[in-house]
């Protein structure tokens, strides 16, 4: 068993409350599993281990990694999620597909999703913009975390004003999805990317509002003036 697991592990389960589970709760549709620590926690933990795992190199961060995602537990989600971003720049093209099968496989849950690809993934798109094409795959499972990650994996480098037409692609392939989960993600994508290409996104919009779906659409415009907004929501 490794040590450092074990040790955050035990921590975590020290810090744990049951009033905060119960209250992370009541954010989520679906039942999660979680401890009940409290973000700041999770992070202080994540920091004060940070100097064992990073010396032991990039292999055995990601082995450790995944070890913490396969729980199913949050905070372990969490502590991943914040070492990641901490070696970013030893991050290599082909971690991407290593990423996607985590998502597939162990992320159950919006807070776990987004906290992971928003930085670990979203560095990684960032260091090498070509893969951004590899979302569009995801965009496409059966899964709906997959479909969820292949929207907000790009929220940060939009914000930059990056990745416009990856996004705009992204959100053609989830524009009519079932899931409000996955149609909240695009429309996040599409705000967000609105911070630096307002009238492409407004024109988007307008181009699509008879069918784009309503959750999907008020995000999208969520930072627009008001004359837009009134106009983007109008259906003729």
């Amino acid at each position: 068993m490794d040590t450092v697991l074990e040790q955050v592990r035990a921590e975590l389960a020290d810090a744990a409350d049951e009033t905060t589970r119960q209250g992370f709760q009541r954010f989520f549709k679906e039942p999660v599993r979680c401890y009940g620590v409290k973000t700041p926690k999770v992070a202080a933990i994540a920091r004060a281990h940070w100097a064992e795992v990073r010396d032991g190199g990039k292999a055995g961060l990601f082995d450790r990694c995944e070890d913490l995602f396969s729980t199913g537990y949050c905070e372990e989600a969490f502590v991943a999620a914040h070492w990641l971003p901490r070696c970013r720049d030893r991050f290599e093209r082909e971690d991407l597909a290593r990423f996607g099968t985590w998502v597939d496989a162990y992320i159950d849950n919006w807070a776990t999703c987004d906290t992971f690809c928003n930085h670990a993934v979203g560095d990684l798109l960032a260091r090498f913009p070509d893969a951004a094409g590899d979302l569009m795959t995801w965009a496409r499972s059966p899964n709906r975390w997959m479909r969820r990650a292949a929207a907000v994996s790009l929220i940060v480098p939009v914000k930059h004003g990056a990745f416009l037409g990856e996004a705009v692609a992204i959100a053609d392939l989830l524009l009519l999805d079932s899931d409000d989960i996955v149609r909240k993600g695009y429309g996040w994508l599409l705000k967000e990317a609105s911070r630096h290409h307002r009238q492409e996104v407004y024109d988007y919009v307008l181009g699509h509002r008879a069918v784009m779906p309503r959750t999907a659409l008020r995000y999208a415009i969520e930072l627009m003036p008001a004359e837009m907004r009134k106009e983007a929501v109008r259906r003729d």
